[in-house]
């Protein structure tokens, strides 16, 4: 009778371990009859800008180190500190007159030897109309002859005299070479110059074009070689918080040689710079569109997944369940992707929590997650920066 007793004890024990075994075990396995909360975004269809980026060094076009080409005082500075100038415009005179006094002395000395000249020219031609007559000696007519060249080049001599004199008066006359920008000066009237002084005058730097030189990997040459070839390559400049777009402009060269420390090569693009947004020595974010590609298939960057087949991503079926599709990827541009096939455009992809699904899972769309802000520029970017929020709302 005690044995049965505990044997009915057993048994009850049992059967209660094997009910509360089942009545907890669906509870533990999440997502199999309950829906995944996720976040997805719709594929769409747009133009796509195909953009490499680089960080650049703003240079002037032009830039000068204005120095005294002569020794003198200086008489005039005719133009002040962060003035804009154009080509021709007096900047600094010097004080031309000792240049103007030896000026005088070789034109006179010049006056002088034309003089003398005229009059050995003469008495060679009287000389060699006396020959047929033999009342000289053909002698003398050729020392005559000789002294006429000697003058003819001692005339010469004192020509290149005088524009020598008429070149150091020049020289004191300083003149913009280019349209720009006069920087810091570094002398007054009043001051000696010497043509040995180091320390420049003035600085004038081309604002108006400016270029921006930048870097880019040797691989990605061969591809900004062929677009150039096809046509003129559009460069946008961005300050440095990669947001505000500082100027528009065209890539104007490939440097002819790789750096082979860095295996990078340097571009330069110019822009025009209108409204002086550009300094020289100013680092700028630089955005080189390559081409435009229309009808673009694109979705969120933040969709894609990879796995053993390949690249894929979670495509969402009427029925709330999702389904992976494995997709080909043609450009990625920062937030969005373009893709060449695996979906179509109004197709749903899901952006977060992929993690939690395999195909067939049960989803449930949130519709009251905050939208996420694509990497764009204010809408002064590339058409690549128009993205479709990976936080799209589905309902």
């Amino acid at each position: 009778m005690r044995i049965g007793t505990i044997a009915i004890a057993i048994v009850s024990t049992l059967a209660l371990i094997v009910v509360a075994g089942c009545s907890h075990g669906p509870a533990d396995t999440f997502g199999e009859h309950e829906a995944v909360p996720v976040l997805a975004a719709k594929v769409v269809q747009k133009t796509v800008a195909d953009t490499i980026r680089a960080i650049g060094r703003v240079e002037a076009y032009s830039t000068v180190d204005i120095k005294a080409q002569i020794n003198g005082q200086i008489m005039q500075v005719n133009v002040r500190e962060g003035q804009n100038v154009k080509q021709g415009e007096s900047l600094i005179v010097i004080d031309p007159r000792p240049f103007q006094v030896q000026l005088e002395q070789m034109q006179a000395q010049l006056f002088k030897d034309q003089a003398t000249l005229r009059d050995a020219k003469l008495n060679l031609d009287r000389y060699t109309a006396l020959i047929p007559s033999g009342s000289i000696a053909q002698q003398q007519v050729d020392t005559q002859k000789a002294t006429v060249d000697q003058l003819d080049g001692q005339v010469r001599t004192d020509q290149a005299q005088v524009d020598n004199a008429r070149l150091q008066i020049t020289y004191c006359h300083i003149t913009a070479p280019f349209n720009g920008r006069i920087g810091l000066r570094q002398v007054d009237p009043g001051n000696i110059v010497h043509a040995s002084d180091t320390t420049p005058m003035l600085i004038l730097t081309q604002l108006q074009p400016i270029a921006v030189i930048f870097t880019l990997p040797e691989d990605q040459l061969q591809t900004v070689s062929k677009h150039m070839r096809n046509s003129t390559l559009q460069v946008d400049a961005y300050a440095r918080d990669n947001q505000t777009k500082l100027a528009t402009g065209k890539l104007q060269t490939i440097d002819n040689q790789i750096d082979q420390t860095t295996g990078t090569a340097k571009l330069k693009a110019v822009f025009d710079n209108i409204d002086n947004q550009l300094w020289p020595n100013q680092f700028v974010n630089a955005n080189l569109l390559l081409e435009t590609r229309k009808n673009s298939t694109v979705l969120p960057t933040a969709a894609i997944l990879r796995g053993p087949q390949g690249t894929f991503v979670y495509s969402l079926k009427p029925d709330k369940t999702v389904e992976a599709r494995l997709i080909g990827i043609s450009l990625t541009q920062g937030n969005i992707t373009t893709i060449t096939s695996g979906l179509n455009p109004g197709d749903l992809v899901v952006t977060d929590g992929q993690d939690k699904l395999q195909t067939g899972s049960k989803v449930e769309p949130r519709t009251n997650a905050p939208s996420s802000t694509p990497s764009g520029r204010n809408g002064k970017g590339s058409p690549a920066s128009e993205a479709p929020s990976s936080g799209t709302p589905v309902s």
